[in-house]
């Protein structure tokens, strides 16, 4: 079934109308260090754009979760990748994040790339997975996402310390990469910078 299709049948968790493009997968992993990372987390891959660039770039002994709900993106991304040793694609929310890492011996995730359309979902879920993402982030590792727009920078902020932007033009529609960073906060919990 096309994305197109999938984007039809579930505009909330879907979020776009078209898969992201290779530049803007590109993009979202070129601050990953592959060499030391030993644990990385997607969320809401999609058909696998991005899964496919970490796929790529990752050691064999990198254990690698890829969290997809929609069932017909589950069955494509299973198909493609479920067979490579140390890849898990798993077919329930990103909220349960910290029970799956639990699973596979890790307690936290050197990285955590997001796909999910932050700008659709309800507050409290965005919350909810946000709060996971921060808690389930080693020190010194990074929840990198990407939005089609600036709207919800604020909400990230209330999360992370630390938020480098970069715009990837050749994606439809054009897109900013966030890249969010544990850190150290003010007393009122705000950021001490962008």
């Amino acid at each position: 079934m096309s994305f197109i299709v999938q984007y039809l049948l579930h505009p909330r968790s879907v979020g776009a109308v078209k898969p992201s493009s290779k530049h803007l997968a590109k993009k979202m992993v070129e601050d990953v260090n592959f060499v030391k990372a030993r644990c990385i987390t997607e969320l809401g891959a999609g058909t696998g754009v991005f899964t496919e660039e970490v796929v790529k770039a990752k050691r064999d002994e990198t254990v690698y979760l890829v969290f997809e709900i929609n069932d017909a993106f589950y069955c494509t991304l299973n198909d493609k990748y479920g067979s490579i040793p140390n890849v898990h694609i798993i077919h329930d929310s990103a909220e349960k994040m910290a029970s799956y890492l639990a699973k596979y011996g890790f307690s936290r995730s050197d990285y955590i790339l997001s796909g999910l359309p932050f700008a659709s979902l309800p507050k409290k879920t965005s919350d909810h997975i946000l709060r996971e993402c921060r808690r389930c982030l080693t020190t010194g590792g990074s929840f990198i996402t990407f939005q089609y727009t600036k709207l919800k920078l604020s909400l990230f902020k209330q999360y992370f310390a630390k938020i480098s932007l970069k715009k990837e033009n050749r994606n439809v529609p054009p897109a900013y990469i966030m890249n969010c960073r544990n850190g150290r906060r003010k007393k009122n919990g705000t950021p001490d910078t962008l």
